[in-house]
């Protein structure tokens, strides 16, 4: 996918967009650690997978993905921009086949995948991780 033009603000926003360590991301591992269990970050699950989760419990096989509403389209807060409409349709569209891909590619080998959004609590985040783990106290 060709990169589409875009004017200079937008060029230079989407130039900082972090890939690790959103604030979404740190409040959960914060909150995970607190509550004790311990996690590898930005860590491919296994050998031979090139997409990397935000959390790896490896362990358990628990794989945990923090997705972003705009660039995973979120159904409740996804957003679509008017300037190259249609590219940046196509590139969100890729980006969900490929989050599903990833999910079935794990789950095919024995791996718990958890997505949580952005814009979810992050005790709630975190109790969906913990039940995956079968952590005890898990809400």
């Amino acid at each position: 996918m060709s990169r589409p033009s875009t004017d200079a603000a937008t060029s230079a926003r989407l130039s900082k967009q972090r890939r690790r360590d959103t604030e979404p991301e740190v409040a959960l591992r914060r909150e995970l650690h607190r509550r004790g269990p311990r996690y590898f970050v930005d860590r491919a699950p296994f050998k031979g997978l090139r997409r990397r989760a935000d959390l790896v419990f490896p362990r358990r096989k628990v794989a945990v993905y923090v997705d972003g509403c705009f660039w995973h389209s979120c159904p409740e807060h996804a957003t679509k921009p008017r300037n190259n409409a249609q590219w940046w349709a196509d590139k969100l569209a890729a980006n969900v086949a490929r989050d599903r891909n990833t999910d079935e590619r794990l789950e095919a080998e024995g791996w718990t995948v958890v997505r949580v959004w952005e814009h979810e609590p992050v005790a709630d985040a975190a109790d969906k991780v913990l039940r995956a783990l079968g952590w005890s106290g898990a809400g």
